[in-house]
This record gives C-alpha cells, structure tokens and sequence, in this order.
C-alpha cells in the first residue's frame, strides 16, 4: 500500500497554486517526494483549459479567466468548492492509462459521498460525478512521465448562480451545479474532506502518512 502526504493550503490563488504543482511535479518525478495531495480553496477563477480555447467558448466579463494546460474546458473555482490536487505517480495496478486513473479518482468522489448521503453516478456527457442530471464535480488530469498535476472539484455550497450561469463545454448552462442547489445540506468542507481521507484506501490503493497545514504561500516543500 502506498503511502502520500497531505498538504492542506487554506485558500490560494489559482496562478499560484499552478506553479507549484509544476515543482513539485518535478520533484516527484526524481523521487525527491513522495506522493503528494495538495487540498486547498481558490478565490473566485474560471480556468480555461485547451479545448475551450479551441472550440471559443466566450466566459462573461463578470468571472475573472485564466488559461490553463489541463485537459477539457471551462472550470469554476471559488468558496464552496473543495480543490483535490494529486501529485501522484500513477504505476500501480490498475493505473495503466488516463482512462482507468481517472475512473479511479470518480471512485474516491463516489465513494466518498455515498456514507453521506449522496448518491453520485457517471454521465456520457463529461466526465466527473453528477446527481439527478446535473453535474457537481469535475476530473481532469496533466501528465509528466506519469505523474499528475491538477485533479477533482467537489462543488458542495457554492455561491448562488456563479456556477449554474456558465455553460462552456458544451453543457448547457445550469447542467453544472452545487450539492447545495441540489437540495443536500449541511455538508461542510470538513466532513467531506475527513471522509476523502477514510476512503483512500479502497478508492486509491493509498493510505495518509503525515498532514502539513500551510499559512502562507508556496513553496511548500523543500
């Protein structure tokens, strides 16, 4: 069973936390690390991935956008959203393409509502995790010799409206919502992430060896 460390970041701006998954990309590739989850909130930021830029998808003035190198399209960040990053070396059994490692990281977020209360499912239309039609959380992944940059959103109680009024790749809008908006309350950012950490196990083959709480900006490790 492999082991990874937890580096809970408060809240952070995008642009900054992108970087740093870029060094410690890096640094995992050497094995100067181990494997390492970066948990933290984003203010407000819609990141604009390449096939949004490619397909043109317009984002209203009133959202601030930032380009960024994942897979997919458009994704809101902000409060009520908890952000997964996994710097993860992906060579352990039933981790041998995009496919199945990101299936693995729909399992965690299944796995992780079900003893909540919520009761998530795949779409054919996006991946990421939906309940009754509507989407509440997104997978995309960047690859460097198999280690990972970027990861999940689990939208939980965003702001009323932020999320619902995007509609880029190709989504309707209002298909992307919050579990909040869909009628399941007092989920907190607390509980949701403590049950993350009980079911890496079963969903990730990985278990937590340590936590490191960050007050400021990165870089985080050394």
């Amino acid at each position: 069973m492999r082991e990874f460390n937890v580096i809970v970041a408060g809240v952070v701006e995008h642009e900054v936390v992108a970087e740093e998954m870029k060094r410690l990309q890096k640094l995992r590739i050497n094995d100067e690390i181990p494997d390492t989850l970066i948990m933290v909130e984003h203010p407000e930021i819609v990141t604009i991935g390449p096939k949004a830029r490619k397909d043109g998808v317009k984002v209203s003035q009133q959202y601030e956008t930032s380009p960024i190198d994942r897979g997919g399209g458009i994704t809101w960040h902000g409060p009520g959203q908890i952000v997964a990053y996994p710097i993860f070396l992906w060579d352990l059994d039933g981790e041998k393409n995009v496919v199945a490692i990101i299936k693995l990281l729909e399992d965690w977020i299944i796995n992780t509502l079900r003893p909540l209360g919520v009761v998530g499912e795949r779409d054919a239309r996006m991946q990421g995790i939906w309940k009754d039609g509507s989407k509440f959380s997104s997978v995309g992944l960047n690859f460097l010799k198999w280690v990972s940059r970027h990861g999940l959103t689990i939208n939980y109680n965003t702001p009323d409206g932020r999320v619902e009024e995007l509609d880029g790749c190709g989504l309707p809008t209002g298909t992307t919502t919050s579990l909040y908006a869909l009628g399941k309350r007092g989920l907190t950012r607390e509980i949701i992430e403590a049950m993350m950490m009980a079911t890496t196990q079963i969903s990730l083959n990985r278990t937590v060896a340590k936590f490191s709480c960050q007050s400021s900006n990165p870089p985080w490790l050394n």
